[in-house]
């Protein structure tokens, strides 16, 4: 088997080594039934043996890949189904930090329902490979979230330090918000990393056509993972549809369609893409167009609160 070359770059005589091509695994995951939690941490398992297996950084999984488990709540109205899936919550969490640490990667756990101080919210967790832990809150939720499952929004915009440079993680309709992504990019986020769920193709065609967009408006790599298939025993999530993407700035030194990689559609497999981060650099100094640098902000500015 051939293996790419991975080149590491010390910026100086304290700075740590810093990956210049990074390697992303997204994980285009079935929706199927599952008897219990285990059987669904076995397939997840499987898939992350299988990324870290062609030496990827990152493995990302999509938003409620866990969906399943409310099947047998299913006799449950739901807002209790998936309140009942929030338990699984932590425990998924800690086998995916034990996963990230045993298979050398570091993994975006989708996102997950979780409830804190009474009130349920969208929220992932990215698990690195040196066995620290931090959290991410979808920010805006849907209509149908909250309606039907009585979401809240969640509160904190960060990008994450990782042994691959900097990340940020918004979860499927937190996408469709220019601001968020921008204020990761004045924090110095290289890659974004965007987990979804769409039931039809107009729902994704949304989180696809507004990732691609903040691809270019803010010079970075975007991945976006998705799940396909059906769940018929499980109520407000009977169908998905999903086409996995890793997307880049539209310049020279990038794909002239300003996609780097693209799963097939509504298949489950896996897609592994590299991303090199020098390129950006080059980009925001010499490109074509300049998003970053060329904003006028002498007319406007985004503030965060």
């Amino acid at each position: 088997m051939e293996w790419d070359n991975i080149y590491y770059e010390k910026e100086d005589d304290t700075a740590s080594s810093t990956k210049k091509i990074i390697r992303l695994g997204l994980i285009q995951w079935q929706m199927r039934p599952y008897k219990d939690l285990e059987s669904l941490l076995q397939q997840a398992e499987y898939f992350i043996d299988a990324v870290s297996g062609y030496r990827s950084d990152f493995a990302l999984f999509p938003e409620f890949f866990n969906a399943p488990l409310m099947a047998q709540n299913n006799r449950l109205g739901e807002s209790e189904a998936i309140r009942e899936l929030s338990k699984y919550t932590s425990d998924i969490v800690q086998r995916f930090s034990n996963f990230s640490i045993s298979y050398n990667i570091n993994i975006i756990a989708g996102s997950m329902p979780e409830i804190r101080d009474g009130k349920l919210y969208n929220v992932g967790y990215l698990c690195k490979r040196d066995g620290t832990i931090e959290r991410y809150e979808k920010i805006h939720v849907t209509p149908d979230e909250a309606k039907v499952w009585g979401m809240q929004g969640g509160n904190e915009v960060k990008v994450f330090d990782t042994d691959c440079g900097k990340i940020g993680i918004l979860i499927c309709y937190d996408s469709e918000f220019p601001e968020l992504s921008r204020l990761l990019a004045d924090q110095g986020m290289d890659i974004l990393f965007v987990p979804f769920l769409t039931d039809t193709q107009n729902g994704y065609s949304r989180v696809r056509y507004c990732a691609q967009a903040r691809a270019i408006e803010n010079e970075c790599y975007v991945a976006i993972a998705g799940s396909v298939g059906n769940l018929p025993n499980v109520h407000n999530m009977d169908i998905q549809f999903a086409q996995s993407m890793v997307f880049t700035p539209c310049d020279f030194a990038f794909p002239t369609n300003g996609i780097k990689a693209e799963a097939t559609p509504n298949t489950e497999m896996i897609l592994i893409a590299d991303v090199d981060i020098d390129l950006l650099r080059e980009l925001n100094q010499f490109g074509s167009v300049r998003n970053l640098k060329d904003r006028r902000k002498d007319i406007f500015e985004l503030k965060r609160k």
